[in-house]
């Protein structure tokens, strides 16, 4: 068993949170469940299971984590970010334990893995399927960045390793509740373009790749013509990046994920351009 705390964020994870904390249970020493008020059985399930539950109110993912990080005595050497769709494999686990035991020789201090990622019951192999991030830290040599959307894992100092298992991530339950969170997930992405375009965004994560991706992201895809730039991200995704392989889930997921979620951020960003909402007033409606 790892010298580590797993930290999850729930709310109304009733579904998820039995598996998810029984893939770390004989990995992580301690669980940590933020709860952002459940009204089924999450709670009541997750301290079953050994996890030591706290309750605190919901702004955005990076608050919520860094909250966890600060307010829940958390004393072990690691800390592993762990989302309640997604579970960890036993090779996975055993090959993070000995990536642990290198770290202080190696310099590392953080673990990143690729996801095996489930849309709508079938395995994404395509596309914009292939997701990596820094999920495991070292205490006190890192945190989630304060992003309203898309937060990754900020390391203070040290590299990271990169882990060859992957782990299963389940993100989805029904497309209502899909459709639902990636709604309010385009205040979130507006935010943060506002807060780009403004100056006030500042980068400061370590990872060279995620650097390229966010650079390309607002110096090529957010200079596209408005509108038609999600057309053409789903053509890359879809044709060039052969996310039509993975059959009909495949389109669903890339037209929702590429196609109809980045066009309603750009009709959002037009809304605000024709309105003069100023961010303050984003702020309040998205939180």
């Amino acid at each position: 068993m790892a010298d580590l705390t797993a930290i999850v964020l729930t709310k109304n994870e009733e579904a998820n949170i039995r598996a998810c904390i029984e893939s770390v249970r004989d990995f992580a020493k301690r669980v940590v469940v933020v709860d952002s008020g459940s009204t089924d059985k999450t709670c009541e399930l997750a301290a079953s299971l050994g996890a030591d539950v706290y309750t605190n109110p919901f702004t955005y993912y990076a608050a919520q984590f860094n909250w966890g990080l600060g307010n829940t005595g958390i004393d072990t050497e690691w800390v592993l970010r762990l989302d309640a769709d997604e579970r960890f494999t036993q090779p996975l686990c055993r090959e993070c334990e000995s990536l642990l035991a290198e770290a202080d020789e190696k310099g590392w201090n953080g673990i990143a893995r690729e996801a095996d990622f489930y849309f709508l019951g079938r395995l994404m192999k395509h596309g914009l399927a292939n997701k990596r991030k820094i999920m495991l830290f070292r205490r006190g040599h890192g945190q989630i960045e304060d992003r309203k959307r898309d937060a990754h894992t900020i390391l203070y100092d040290g590299g990271y390793a990169t882990a060859k298992h992957r782990f299963l991530h389940y993100d989805f339950k029904d497309l209502n509740s899909y459709i639902a969170r990636y709604n309010w997930y385009t205040i979130r992405e507006l935010q943060d373009y506002l807060a780009y375009e403004s100056g006030v965004s500042q980068e400061v994560n370590t990872d060279r790749r995620l650097q390229r991706h966010r650079k390309n992201k607002f110096n090529i895809y957010y200079r596209a013509p408005m509108f038609l730039r999600s057309f053409l991200w789903f053509c890359y995704n879809y044709y060039f990046k052969l996310g039509f392989l993975d059959g009909r889930e495949g389109y669903i997921y890339h037209w929702f994920e590429c196609y109809w979620y980045r066009f309603l951020v750009d009709a959002k960003i037009y809304e605000q351009r024709i309105t003069g909402h100023a961010p303050e007033e984003l702020k309040a409606f998205g939180q």
